[in-house]
């Protein structure tokens, strides 16, 4: 992959970080693009009506993932076995937006976002893992990667409360869109306000393992790529 901000220099030829990071944002061929992506999905999750909500942040996702599997060079198997999830999982997130009452239509749809979502990371991992260097880009594509397992289990914590037998927070609710991503990331960080709870299992247990992943993916992975960029002439990375 072409590191899409080496042709962005200032003066003198010198090379400006802040210009390649938005050249980075804008490009189709970057790691950047798909970040500004997950952050979109996360504002529109937590800004629009939760009747809206829904469909229009499964859009926003089958968007992102297709733009990943793309960006990451992904082995021709998944990609095929991807574009028939995402095709399954469009058909049913427009008909959701004409259904007043989705319920486990929109479980089944989170569920296999999921499995989208799941794909992913792995194919930025096994994409930075071949790569040559150890750049900015690279840098993006750890990022991304655990944004994406943050959206993973956001996703699966709402096909949980969707399709299963108890509400997901107990006395709270089974949660919307907006809480699941809010309790995703701040398990995954480790904060742990207490303030939502999962009732049972699988929540419980999902919760634990993605605790687990996040610290690990960020301490050896995140932080690997970090104390591995070497500075460029000029003392910039």
């Amino acid at each position: 992959m072409r590191d899409v901000t080496e042709d962005v220099t200032g003066p003198g030829g010198r090379r400006h970080p802040w210009r390649r990071l938005g050249s980075a944002m804008v490009s189709a061929d970057s790691y950047g693009l798909v970040l500004l992506l997950l952050m979109v999905t996360y504002v529109v999750a937590v800004s629009i009506d939760e009747k809206w909500a829904g469909p229009v942040v499964l859009t926003v996702a089958l968007v992102t993932v297709w733009l990943t599997l793309r960006t990451s060079h992904a082995r021709p198997a998944a990609r095929f076995a991807a574009d028939i999830g995402l095709s399954l999982a469009a058909a049913a997130a427009v008909l959701s937006f004409f259904n007043h009452h989705p319920g486990g239509q929109l479980g089944g749809v989170f569920a296999l976002c999921c499995l989208l979502y799941l794909i992913a990371p792995f194919s930025i991992v096994r994409d930075l893992m071949l790569r040559d260097e150890i750049d900015t880009e690279t840098l993006l594509g750890a990022i991304t990667a655990y944004v994406l397992i943050g959206m993973f289990f956001a996703f699966a914590y709402q096909a949980a409360g969707q399709l299963g037998s108890v509400p997901f927070f107990g006395s709270q609710g089974p949660g919307t869109l907006s809480e699941d991503l809010f309790f995703s990331f701040i398990t995954m960080t480790t904060v742990g306000y207490g303030n939502l709870v999962p009732a049972a299992n699988p929540g419980q247990s999902l919760a634990v393992l993605e605790a687990l992943i996040g610290q690990l993916f960020l301490v050896v992975a995140v932080s690997k790529v970090i104390g591995s960029m070497k500075p460029r002439r000029g003392g910039r990375i």
